[in-house]
């Protein structure tokens, strides 16, 4: 290795990890673990590989899985899943979708999307919970958010400069626009309407790097990014990233539902592909196209607007803390 490598980092696979269970890592989540010192991912584990799944139920009854990395980000393997102690009647056929977890005074929060059910289609409710824990493995639920409505998906919070929070979210009925909601203490919230984004998207993801706000939102044809000054006025930058396909394995199709990790003024952009929605599988139903990996690749800022070139080594290297 160079000297220039062993000081950015190592260069993390491609795909960065696959999960061993169903083939369905969605959604990642990435950050430091100071119990174990090592960092945690936590996704949707869809169940890819399903036999014979009707409709879209293998994306439903979906756990909260969790990978682990001891060598700063580079490789990830498979730990356990997280312990959802949601109260529920029946036969725990609940879905657990898109988990934002982060840390404050001697607490982890979790904000899930819950579906009350395993469903063959998408004409259900979704709901955002809040959880807590202790040990970042088993979470305790606290209370479900009243947002805009009763069909709300992927919560991401972030700390406003002078105190409270601020989650974005992704309203389904509003043509599955970003709204956010606002706390003081995380545990009780006032939703704020739709955020003044000039498209719509799901998954956001809010972070400060390099003088401003950005939000990173899933355009379903790439990745749509917006900077702010003061979390509240947006402006949208030209094009999407990852929007046109990658060279590396499991990298030939456009990038989803991302997380951003900011670390020693370098951030790295989490995202997850269908690999096998490639050739002559593309358009196909059956476990290759279904099944989903995690990529990584590090954002630059450029004429003070994001960029990626997803192709290029990524050469990461997560600090421990």
């Amino acid at each position: 290795m160079s000297e220039t490598q062993s000081v950015q980092g190592k260069a993390a696979p491609k795909p960065l990890y696959r999960d061993p269970v169903y083939d369905g890592a969605a959604d990642p989540t990435v950050m430091w673990n100071p119990l174990t010192s090592s960092w945690f991912m936590y996704y949707t584990n869809r169940r890819a590989n399903m036999p014979d799944p009707e409709g879209v139920e293998w994306v439903h009854g979906t756990p909260v899985s969790i990978a682990e990395s001891t060598d700063g980000g580079v490789t990830w393997r498979y730990k356990r899943n997280a312990v959802i102690n949601y109260p529920h009647s029946g036969d725990n056929s609940i879905t657990y979708w898109a988990p934002d977890v982060f840390f404050h005074e001697e607490t982890w929060h979790m904000y899930l999307t819950i579906v009350p059910g395993v469903f063959t289609d998408w004409a259900h409710p979704r709901t955002i919970a809040h959880f807590t824990s202790t040990d970042m493995l088993s979470w305790h639920y606290e209370s479900t958010l009243k947002l805009a409505n009763e069909k709300v998906i992927d919560a991401d919070v972030i700390a406003l400069p002078d105190g409270g929070w601020r989650m974005f979210y992704n309203n389904e009925p509003d043509g599955k626009s970003v709204y956010y909601a606002d706390s003081d203490d995380l545990y009780h919230w006032q939703d704020k309407g739709k955020a003044q984004l000039a498209s719509r998207g799901e998954g956001p993801v809010a972070f400060k790097w390099q003088g401003y706000w950005w939000l990173i939102v899933d355009a379903w044809r790439g990745l749509a990014v917006y900077r702010s000054t003061d979390l509240t006025r947006w402006e949208q930058q030209a094009g999407y990233l990852l929007a046109e396909p990658g060279t590396g394995k499991d990298d030939g199709i456009n990038g989803g539902h991302p997380d951003v990790v900011v670390e020693n003024d370098r951030a790295w952009l989490f995202y997850f592909t269908h690999g096998g929605r490639v050739g002559e599988n593309a358009g196909k139903e059956n476990a290759e196209s279904r099944r989903s990996v995690i990529q990584v690749t590090e954002l630059q800022f450029e004429g003070n607007w994001l960029t990626t070139d997803r192709n290029a080594p990524a050469l990461i290297s997560l600090p421990a803390k």
